[in-house]
């Protein structure tokens, strides 16, 4: 399989158009992208090799970047440049962000949701950045559950904080933005898609990583730190003392049942939920994740040898992992798990699928 060479295209923020190739266009780091969250990335530019109109293909604000697999003519990576630096140096430096970004920088007003489908609450909150932001596209699929859902736009709360919220309830519904080819190739759209799980949850799954082999060196992380691991939750709204909004501690009953000590974490979701029902949500799925506590499974690859990444698997996909033997696991081990996130190196033939275990 050959190496990944990625192709750099400097667009229009508003239309998704390109406006100029970026050959000359290097990553100073690994492209990442994670579920339901923003990643950011430093890039520099060749001044001496730059294509006649990069200056209005990179303006801050302005312009979107796009990185596509050549090989596979795969987007793999969007995001907004946010800063640009230059002056008698050989390079100019850019600081781009994926667009979850842009979506913290937007707010969805005032909406009442009564009785709404979750991925449908989702599509209603992100459907102020349709005006006056990139070409995104709704992708969502109804999950089968209703919620109840308020917004206030005196709240200040942006599209990310709410559409995190939502994620962060029990049972509640995953979501991405991904990057794709317009119709007539000649530009990129970029779909949110919502999903009850994002990618494709199938056993066997179709990317296998192997050590030895792709794999140079992994390694697998457990925790019950706090905040990592609990078998009781509570979570609670802002404020102090008594008048503070708390959801009814929830418990992992199963694993206290059977013997495990009482682990109490309490926590306030970061967006500052202020309805009773989200609280209850946000405490039940928190304790669910966290029970047993963290298990994360990090692997180095190689690219031009490993599964093909926007090919063979991508963001919420499950992954294999087979260890025929190393010093932590002398019998070997095979896990499959969800990629919460990844991370790309082209320059150095390089990619990393974050993993993690799910109950």
């Amino acid at each position: 399989m050959s190496a990944v060479e990625l192709a750099w295209f400097g667009c229009d923020f508003r239309t998704g158009g390109i406006v100029e190739d970026l050959p000359v266009l290097k990553a100073t780091g690994a492209l990442s992208r994670k579920l339901g969250a923003s990643a950011t990335l430093q890039l520099e530019l060749a001044l001496a090799g730059a294509s006649p109109e990069w200056e209005a293909a990179t303006a801050p604000g302005q312009s979107l970047l796009v990185a596509v697999d050549m090989a596979t003519d795969t987007p793999l990576w969007a995001g907004a440049v946010l800063t640009r630096d230059g002056g008698s140096a050989t390079t100019a430096q850019f600081g781009v962000a994926t667009l979850e970004a842009y979506l913290d920088a937007r707010y969805p007003g005032t909406q009442t949701m009564i009785g709404v489908d979750q991925a449908t609450v989702i599509a209603n909150l992100v459907a102020p950045a349709r005006t006056g932001g990139p070409p995104f596209v709704i992708d969502s699929v109804a999950t089968g559950t209703a919620i109840d859902y308020l917004t206030d736009d005196g709240d200040d709360k942006t599209i990310l904080s709410c559409a995190q919220e939502v994620m962060a309830l029990e049972g509640g519904p995953e979501w991405t933005v991904d990057a794709i080819w317009n119709g007539a190739h000649s530009g990129f759209q970029f779909p949110i898609r919502v999903r009850s799980a994002i990618g494709v949850q199938a056993n066997p799954p179709e990317a296998t990583f192997d050590f030895p082999g792709c794999v140079s060196d992994y390694g697998l992380s457990e925790s019950y730190e706090a905040g990592k691991g609990a078998t009781r939750v509570t979570a609670r709204g802002e404020g102090e003392g008594s008048s503070r909004l708390t959801s009814s501690p929830k418990d992992a009953t199963d694993l206290i049942a059977s013997g495990w000590p009482i682990w109490e974490y309490r926590y306030t979701p970061a967006s500052g939920v202020t309805d009773p029902d989200q609280l209850e949500g946000n405490a039940a799925k928190e304790v669910a994740l966290m029970a047993r506590g963290a298990r994360v499974w990090t692997m180095q690859a190689v690219a031009s040898q490993a599964p093909r990444l926007g090919r063979d698997w991508g963001l919420g996909d499950s992954v294999r992992l087979t260890v025929e033997k190393s010093n932590r696991h002398p019998t070997g081990a095979e896990i499959v798990a969800r990629c919460w996130s990844w991370e790309l190196d082209a320059g150095s033939d390089t990619v990393r699928p974050i993993l993690v275990e799910e109950d």
